[in-house]
């Protein structure tokens, strides 16, 4: 039987994250493992090249991650309650902290949300799940969004 006994449940504070999250602790309670819930706050260093002074840049990246660090203390507390989870912000490119993360936390299994963007969206914006997936050392469970209901 496969052995799980820590889950890297990666978020992005969107409304589809607490079904992501949901499916972490479940599965968490299963197998009796811990969990470290990730969110990746965009680096913004892209942007460096513009006429923004990188002090701007650098503060304002600031103000991000403190927010998301209490955003993250309130999720983990609010969706892991029974479960070993710590919550961990991280600032750079999604997929590749991702990646670096399930690595260096010798992660066993992989959470996250996709948005199953389709045609000129997912040309547009790239797919962090599908990078992740690709590249990942370890099983990767992906949940779409919910659907809406009318």
């Amino acid at each position: 039987m496969a052995k799980i006994e820590k889950i890297l449940c990666a978020v992005d504070f969107s409304e589809h994250s607490p079904h992501v999250a949901d499916y972490a602790a479940t599965l968490a309670k299963a197998f009796g493992a811990k969990v470290l819930c990730l969110y990746v706050a965009p680096s913004l260093s892209e942007y460096l090249g513009f006429h923004v002074p990188p002090s701007s840049i650098e503060n304002f990246v600031g103000e991000i991650v403190a927010g998301a660090d209490t955003t993250m203390e309130e999720f983990v507390a609010k969706r892991f309650e029974g479960v070993a989870c710590t919550g961990k912000v991280l600032t750079g490119y999604a997929a590749e902290e991702i990646l670096a993360a399930v690595k260096s936390e010798k992660a066993d299994l992989l959470v996250m949300g996709t948005h199953g963007r389709k045609g000129i969206d997912r040309i547009l914006f790239g797919s962090v799940a599908e990078k992740v997936v690709k590249s990942a050392s370890c099983p990767v469970l992906t949940i779409r969004p919910e659907p809406v209901e009318k």
